[in-house]
C-alpha cells in the first residue's frame, strides 16, 4: 500500500525524533552533530520559497484582472482586513487569559538568567517610515527575490487592475499567467516528495540539539501554551465558522496535511502552497484565496500574536512582576498595531516580545527563558497561524457570496 504525504511526514517526525535522541544521548557524537540534519529542512523550505512568489503573483493578478473592478478589489480588501484585526484581538486575548489562569511563571521555578545575558534578540520599535517602507517595493525584482509577500502583493494588485483595464489585450497575459498557475502547482507537486526528509531533518535537529529532557523541565510552559492554541483553533476559531456558516471540521480535515507540515517544520510558509490547493478543494473561489491568503501571512499570525501576549506576561511572572490589568491592557493594543507586516523579520515573535518587555521595564535577558523552547513553541503557533489563515479565507469568500461549501460533508468520509 502507497503511503500518503501525511503517514510519510508523520513517519519523518518519528524517526527524526528517534535519531535526534541518539544523538543527543550519544557522547561520540559533537553538540553540533544534529545541525548538519537541519540542511534537510533549510533545502526544504528553500524550494518551497522559490515556488511562493510566482505562484502569489500569478494567482493574484489572475484573480483581480478578472474582477476588473478596482471597487470590488477595495470591498474585499476592507473585509479581509476587518477580520484580521478581529481575529488578532481575540489571539492576544486568549494568549492573556491561558497565561494568567494558568500562571506558568509562577508556579515553574525556574533559574533566572543571570544580568546582563546576550539573548541575541535586539529589541526594536516598528516606526511608520519602516512599516511603510516594508508594505511597499521600490522593485518588483527584489520583493521576489527576498519573499517579501506583502510587497507582492501589492505590486499584483496594481498589475492586476492594470491587465484588466487594458480590455482585450490583457487576456493574453491572463491566460500565460494562469498557465504559470499551474505550472507552479506541479512543481509543488514534485517539491512535496522532499517533504518528509525536510521534516525529519527540522525534528532530529532540534532534538539532538536540545534533547527530550527540555519536555520535562519546560512541560508546564509547553503544557500551557498549547492548551492556548488548542482553545483557539478548535473554540474560538469553531465558534467563527459557525457563526460565518463555515463547516469547520471538514475543513480542519481538507488542511490537515498543510497543519502537519507547518508544525513539523516551525513553518507556516512550508504549507502555503498546499493550503492553496486545499481551500481550492473545499470551495473557495481562486480569486479571494489569492488575495485573502498571503495578506493573511503578513497580517494574520494568530499563533505569534497569541505567544507575544502570553510570553511576555510570563516572563513577567517569572521575575515577580506580574503586569497589572491595565499594563495588560496596555500590552495588547501595542501588540495590535506593532506587530502588523512582520513576517519578513527574522525571529520576529522574539523581537517584538523583546520591545515590548521594555515598555513595562522587563529584563532583557528573560528572553533567554524561551530560547531553548522557542522553536517548539513555534511549531504550535505556525500551524494555528495556518488554521486561522484557512478559517479567515473561507469567511471572506462566505461574506462575498462566493463560497460553495455544498456536500462538503463528504470530506469526513474521505479515505486517510
Amino acid at each position: 500500500m502507497k503511503l500518503n504525504i501525511t503517514w510519510r511526514i508523520v513517519i519523518g517526525m518519528v524517526l527524526g525524533i528517534v535519531t535526534g535522541y541518539f544523538i543527543h544521548e550519544n557522547y561520540i557524537f559533537s553538540p553540533e552533530a544534529g545541525a548538519n540534519f537541519a540542511l534537510l529542512s533549510k533545502v526544504f523550505l528553500r524550494l518551497i520559497k522559490m515556488i511562493i512568489g510566482p505562484l502569489v503573483f500569478s494567482m493574484l493578478v489572475v484573480g483581480i484582472a478578472k474582477l476588473g473592478d478596482f471597487t470590488q478589489v477595495g470591498r474585499i480588501g476592507a473585509k479581509t482586513l476587518g477580520y484580521f484585526y478581529l481575529a488578532t484581538i481575540l489571539s492576544l486575548i486568549v494568549g492573556l487569559l491561558v497565561v494568567n489562569v494558568m500562571k506558568p511563571g509562577e508556579v515553574m521555578d525556574l533559574k533566572l538568567p543571570e544580568q546582563g545575558t546576550d539573548t541575541g534578540i535586539e529589541a526594536k520599535k516598528l516606526t511608520l517610515q519602516g512599516f511603510l517602507e516594508h508594505v511597499f517595493p521600490q522593485s518588483f525584482a527584489e520583493a521576489l527575490a527576498t519573499n517579501e509577500i506583502l510587497q507582492i502583493v501589492v505590486f499584483s494588485i496594481f498589475f492586476g487592475i492594470a491587465v484588466g483595464a487594458i480590455g482585450e489585450k490583457g487576456k493574453i497575459l491572463i491566460k500565460a499567467l494562469d498557465a504559470v498557475s499551474h505550472v507552479m502547482f506541479k512543481i509543488v507537486g514534485y517539491v512535496m516528495q522532499f517533504a518528509p526528509f525536510g521534516v525529519f531533518g527540522a525534528i532530529t535537529a532540534v532534538v539532538a540539539r536540545e534533547g527530550l529532557g527540555i519536555f520535562v523541565g519546560y512541560a508546564y510552559l509547553i503544557f500551557s501554551f498549547f492548551l492556548g492554541l488548542f482553545f483557539f483553533i478548535f473554540i474560538v476559531l469553531w465558534v467563527i465558522c459557525v457563526i460565518a456558516k463555515v463547516p469547520f471540521l471538514p475543513l480542519m480535515r481538507v488542511i490537515r496535511e498543510a497543519l502537519l507540515l507547518s508544525f513539523s517544520t516551525a513553518s507556516s510558509e512550508a504549507s502555503m502552497p498546499q493550503t492553496i490547493e486545499a481551500l481550492e478543494k473545499f470551495g473557495c473561489p481562486p480569486r479571494i484565496i489569492s488575495f485573502v491568503l498571503p495578506l493573511g501571512y503578513s497580517f494574520n499570525l494568530d499563533g505569534s500574536m497569541l505567544y507575544m501576549t502570553f510570553a511576555t506576561a510570563f516572563i513577567a511572572q517569572a521575575y515577580h512582576m506580574p503586569l497589572t490589568l491595565t499594563q495588560q491592557i496596555t500590552m495588547m493594543l501595542t501588540l495590535l498595531v506593532t506587530s502588523k507586516g512582520i513576517a519578513g523579520v527574522p525571529r520576529a515573535s522574539l523581537v517584538i516580545i523583546a520591545g515590548t518587555m521594555s515598555l513595562f521595564n522587563l529584563p532583557g535577558e528573560g528572553l533567554a527563558l524561551l530560547l531553548g523552547i522557542d522553536q517548539i513553541l513555534d511549531m504550535g503557533r505556525s500551524a494555528t497561524s495556518v488554521a486561522g489563515n484557512a478559517v479567515a479565507t473561507c469567511v471572506v469568500s462566505r461574506w462575498e457570496g462566493e463560497a460553495d461549501f455544498s456536500n462538503k460533508l463528504s470530506l469526513d468520509k474521505e479515505k486517510v
